[in-house]
C-alpha cells in the first residue's frame, strides 16, 4: 500500500467512520506537556519543527480558507517567531510547516492553523498534525526521528518512530505509547498507526 492509498484509507473515510471521539483542535494543546515527558524522562529531544496535513478542495473559498490560515500564522510570527512554509508533497497532500525553538509556540500556531480551517468549514480535509523529536540516547544511529502524530479523523495520538524510508521502529513506538499512555489521548487501535514515513533518508515526512 502506498503513501497515498494508506492515507485515503487510515486517516481518511474509513478512520472518520470509525472514530470513536470526534476530532478536536484543542486536543494538540496535550502535547504542551507531553513534549516535557518526551524530553526529561525518555531523552527524546523536540527539533523545532511540526506540521498540519490536509487534502485540498478545489475551489475559491478553501483557497480562501488557507490563506487566511497563512496570514494568522504571518501575523503570529511577529510576536513568536514562528517560521512558516507551505509545501505540497508528491502525492498533492498539503502541508503547513512550523519552525521554532520554542515548542508551545508550535503548538499554538498549529492550533490556529488547525481551528481556522475547522471553523470556515473544512475539518473534513484535515488528515494530521506531527510533531518531531529526536532521539538524543540514539547516538550509535546518528539520533533517529520520532513523532507524535495526531489523526484528525480519530480524534487521537499514536506514536511513529521511522526506520529509513520503508520501515519503523514498533518496539520505539510501543514504549513511547507505554510512556504517554494518560498524558495523551492514544489511539488504541494499531491498525491506525498509519506509517507516514520519509521519502528519503533522515529527513521528515513532511520534506
Amino acid at each position: 500500500m502506498g503513501l497515498f492509498d494508506g492515507l485515503r484509507e487510515v486517516l481518511g473515510i474509513r478512520a472518520e467512520t470509525d472514530a470513536t471521539r470526534k476530532a478536536d483542535p484543542d486536543d494538540l494543546f496535550g502535547m504542551s506537556t507531553a513534549y516535557v515527558t518526551m524530553e526529561a524522562e525518555l531523552g527524546y529531544e523536540a527539533v523545532g519543527e511540526a506540521a498540519l496535513c490536509f487534502s485540498e478542495v478545489d475551489s475559491a473559498d478553501f483557497s480562501d480558507a488557507v490563506e487566511e490560515v497563512h496570514e494568522i500564522l504571518e501575523v503570529g510570527a511577529e510576536e513568536t517567531g514562528t517560521e512558516t512554509e507551505a509545501h505540497t508533497d508528491d502525492y498533492g497532500y498539503s502541508w503547513v510547516i512550523l519552525r521554532d525553538d520554542d515548542f508551545e509556540d508550535l503548538v499554538t500556531s498549529l492550533n490556529f492553523a488547525a481551528d481556522t480551517l475547522m471553523e470556515r468549514g473544512y475539518g473534513s480535509r484535515l488528515l494530521a498534525a506531527l510533531f518531531g523529536f529526536r532521539d538524543t540516547t540514539d547516538r550509535q544511529k546518528g539520533g533517529r526521528y520520532a513523532y507524535w502524530v495526531y489523526s484528525f479523523r480519530r480524534g487521537a495520538y499514536y506514536p511513529l518512530v521511522p526506520k529509513g524510508t520503508d520501515d519503523r521502529d514498533e518496539s520505539a513506538e510501543f514504549k513511547l505509547e507505554s510512556k504517554l499512555d494518560g498524558e495523551l489521548d492514544l489511539e488504541e487501535n494499531k491498525e491506525y498507526w498509519y506509517a507516514l514515513l520519509p521519502s528519503t533518508p533522515d529527513s521528515h515526512p513532511w520534506e
